[in-house]
């Protein structure tokens, strides 16, 4: 076996896949949350249906979204491979434990990506796939006044069911068809249990990120008395407060805006 196989089937090697992967996810939440924020626009989905239909369809995006899928599987199978290994090498709990300095985080990784996990299927399958293969979008027309900048919207029904998106400008009109993934959002969450369980996976997912991300940089060896304090803000702060409040901010507020429409 090559030095480098025998490096990555080791416990050591396992660690650094998970942070690598992790890390890799990490900036995927930054970009994701950041087209989550188009919702609070108010045009009626505008930018948001746009920006979507700009991941699915645009190669290189496409691209880096398979990479995605694969980063979280594989980070997923990892982390269970690195739990029953940790587990078979101590089947029996100490009696005493001894004090130590770990947090409720570090000690239930475990536990907290099974939720994001479960999340994430559910998540994904409620639009991402709905999105693209399930034919039971609907569509908006938004046609933008190129004079003035403003823009009207409308339902629009395609004659083919394999329609995808369409612009074109007619008249000083720019017209852009596109699927309505904002209409499934609003009614995804006029669900209070779905509003509830992703405010739960937010929560798991400040834990499990405030812990990780320090965790990866630690596993990469990539510690030192200067840049750590940095790494410890950026992981507190960015990954477990301001990211999760803002994936929280979106199911909450559009429960309360259009769970009674």
């Amino acid at each position: 076996m090559s030095e480098f196989k025998q490096t990555f089937n080791s416990s050591l090697g396992k660690k650094l896949i998970m942070a690598l992967t992790g890390l890799f996810l990490c900036t995927f939440l930054i970009v994701h949350v950041g087209g989550n924020l188009l919702l609070f626009k108010h045009d009626d989905g505008f930018a948001f249906n746009v920006y979507a239909n700009f991941l699915t369809h645009f190669p290189p995006i496409e691209v880096v979204a398979y990479l995605l899928y694969l980063s979280i599987l594989v980070h997923t199978i990892y982390a269970i491979v690195l739990t029953t290994l940790n587990r078979k090498a101590r089947p029996v709990r100490y009696a005493v434990t001894a004090s130590d300095n770990a947090t409720w985080q570090s000690k239930n990784m475990g536990f907290l990506g099974a939720i994001l996990f479960l999340f994430i299927v559910i998540h994904m399958s409620d639009f991402w796939y709905r999105y693209k293969y399930s034919g039971s979008m609907t569509y908006k027309e938004y046609r933008t006044d190129l004079s003035s900048g403003q823009t009207q919207s409308i339902e629009f029904s395609p004659a083919s069911p394999d329609f995808e998106n369409s612009v074109q400008t007619v008249n000083n009109f720019e017209i852009v068809r596109v699927k309505d993934l904002h209409d499934r959002v609003k009614t995804s969450f006029k669900q209070w249990w779905y509003v509830l369980f992703y405010v739960i996976a937010m929560v798991a997912v400040a834990f499990h990120l405030k812990h990780g991300f320090q965790s990866a940089f630690r596993t990469l060896g990539w510690v030192h008395r200067k840049y750590t304090p940095i790494v410890e803000f950026v992981g507190t702060w960015l990954f477990a407060v301001i990211i999760p409040l803002g994936f929280t901010a979106m199911p909450v507020i559009y429960w309360i805006l259009y769970h009674n429409s």
